[in-house]
């Protein structure tokens, strides 16, 4: 049996839908306050619980042989990313987990101080490569889901809003991809012990994304673009009623300072080591968004 971490999530979901597809028995880890009927008809066993108490952690990976970890805690990062995946690690050492994958995030190793979320991932990876477990890390440089609210509100009004520089690059990877892989990683050879960056096939900039809208909706692009500096001033203007909240924009302020992408040998090995072929941006938005593209 499977537990999956972040259940309820883009990520999670995803990985629930595959698993069941594939009639794997698989417990979800949900919240009581998370939606979690369509994981229930899928046929997932759904377990209420908290990350945060140790109990329900050590009761939900009862009888489990596989973990995939796909939580984030936004709120709450030391409890949710790093405590949490800790407390996992160690039950599945304890009880003879057979493997552990975790989503961890791309540039991890870079030392961002200013992001709990990065550092959190980082040590998580560290105390998994270290525990002996048969482990597998995706470092994934963003998900395409996350980008469907922005491609509706360019649907609707044309506008794209794009914090910072234009020319910074990435290789937003399909969700459903990740997802994938992250199923396929307990039971692909190659894949064992590893870490993988995992982005999609095409580097493209920030910028480019307002273009990929157009084509998809056929539309002119309205860019909003403040620089990076209006975001730091608005942080910094919060911080003086909330430093909680100034901090946790930390990991916002990283993602929208720096690159993050995927080299194209990365991707031509993740495509080879589980035999798929990855799914562009483009690609991923006209699916989930029912565009189809218009051959001239």
């Amino acid at each position: 049996m499977f537990l999956v971490t972040g259940a309820n999530g883009d990520l999670g979901r995803r990985i629930i839908r595959r698993l069941r597809d594939q009639e794997m028995p698989v417990r979800a880890f949900s919240r009581l306050t998370s939606r979690y009927s369509e994981l229930e008809n899928r046929g997932a066993e759904v377990f209420i619980g908290d990350l945060k108490i140790d109990k329900d952690i050590h009761k939900a990976c009862q009888g489990i042989e596989y973990i995939i970890s796909a939580h984030r805690g936004p709120s709450d990062v030391q409890a949710v990313d790093y405590r949490a995946n800790i407390e996992l690690i160690d039950c599945a050492l304890k009880l003879g987990v057979k493997h552990f994958v975790f989503i961890s995030v791309l540039g991890v190793e870079r030392g961002y101080e200013d992001s709990p979320t990065f550092k959190a991932k980082r040590e998580v990876e560290k105390y998994l490569k270290a525990s002996g477990l048969n482990y597998t890390i995706l470092q994934p440089s963003g998900f395409a889901s996350n980008l469907l609210p922005l491609a509706e509100r360019f649907r609707d009004t044309g506008v794209y809003l794009l914090i910072g520089d234009s020319q910074n690059r990435t290789s937003i990877v399909s969700t459903d991809d990740l997802a994938k892989i992250a199923v396929d990683s307990v039971r692909v050879k190659a894949a064992c012990n590893q870490t993988f960056p995992v982005g999609g096939p095409e580097i493209i900039s920030r910028g480019e994304i307002a273009q990929i809208f157009s084509r998809i909706f056929n539309r002119e692009p309205i860019v909003i673009n403040p620089p990076l500096f209006v975001f730091d001033g608005l942080r910094n203007t919060l911080g003086l009623f909330n430093s909680e909240l100034q901090k946790s924009l930390g990991t916002l302020r990283v993602l929208l300072a720096n690159e993050f992408f995927c080299t194209a040998e990365e991707i031509e090995s993740l495509e080879t080591i589980f035999e798929m072929n990855m799914e562009s941006l483009e690609s991923f938005i006209r699916r989930k968004m029912g565009v189809a593209r218009i051959n001239n």
